[in-house]
């Protein structure tokens, strides 16, 4: 198990101050969601807890030891990272695609082992993608491809896991596939933390959200404690309705509201 925690950490791009002073605790065993209207420092956040991003104020530390200073093996192999927006260009197997997490274990001219090949076929069963390992990933649809470049992720064997946008150009029903798998990881003990637009999808599957506005942050807790109709308008910019649909919370836009 790892955790993550940002301790006052603030991250400018060139000259421009995009997280200011966020201070928060990554545990494993819960699906933490990062909302936010656009602009807000979602991907900045996501980049920094993995050292992609050094701070310029705080610290970002994993089990206690700064990532920014970490060999980026160390913490690929402690953090798998699915980025938004992947584009397929190279014409793999399903299986060769999924194989390709298995490379921060793997040293120059080393050769997958019995253990990598038990790792891939986990992470295929656990992504439902089994029935694919011989297609071609390029000719995937979109939400055969999500759930297999997740499963690229999940043969990386990392008791962490970050996804960035992950329902990006999904329909509903893969939506609720890839948030349905993101949960279950959580459940099994894993530190899960994921970007997400939709805020019923994220009031429904997570079970902690970080609001970030203009690189704050800005609320911390429960969905439905986060999303109140208050920080909607204000961070938004809307008036909404928070709906009870069959015991699932149901976030309901209806006006743009500048008031705020």
């Amino acid at each position: 198990m790892v955790t993550l925690s940002l301790d006052n950490v603030s991250v400018n791009l060139g000259r421009r101050p995009v997280l200011n002073a966020v201070t928060a605790t990554l545990a494993p065993g819960e699906l933490i969601g990062i909302v936010g209207p656009n602009g807000a420092g979602k991907s900045t956040l996501v980049r920094s807890l993995l050292g992609l991003l050094r701070p310029v104020g705080g610290m970002v530390a994993l089990d206690g030891q700064a990532v920014a200073d970490m060999p980026r093996r160390q913490v690929a192999r402690a953090i798998a990272y699915l980025p938004q927006g992947q584009t397929l260009h190279w014409p793999l197997s399903v299986e060769r695609l999924v194989a390709l997490g298995r490379l921060p274990h793997l040293g120059p001219m080393s050769r997958i082992t019995a253990a990598d090949y038990a790792a891939i076929e986990d992470a295929m069963a656990r992504a439902d993608v089994q029935g694919l390992r011989d297609r071609i990933a390029t000719e995937l649809s979109g939400g055969e491809r999500a759930r297999v470049l997740l499963a690229r992720a999940l043969a990386v064997e990392a008791p962490g896991l970050i996804a960035d946008e992950p329902l990006a150009s999904l329909d509903p029903g893969h939506q609720i596939d890839v948030l349905e798998l993101l949960a279950r990881e959580a459940q099994a003990g894993r530190m899960v933390v994921s970007v997400l637009h939709d805020l019923t999808m994220a009031a429904r599957y997570c079970d902690r959200l970080l609001l970030l506005n203009g690189g704050r942050l800005v609320a911390d807790g429960k969905p439905l404690e986060v999303l109140t109709p208050e920080r909607l308008r204000s961070v938004y910019g809307i008036t909404a309705r928070i709906e009870d649909a069959g015991g699932w919370p149901s976030i309901v836009p209806l006006r743009r509201d500048m008031s705020a």
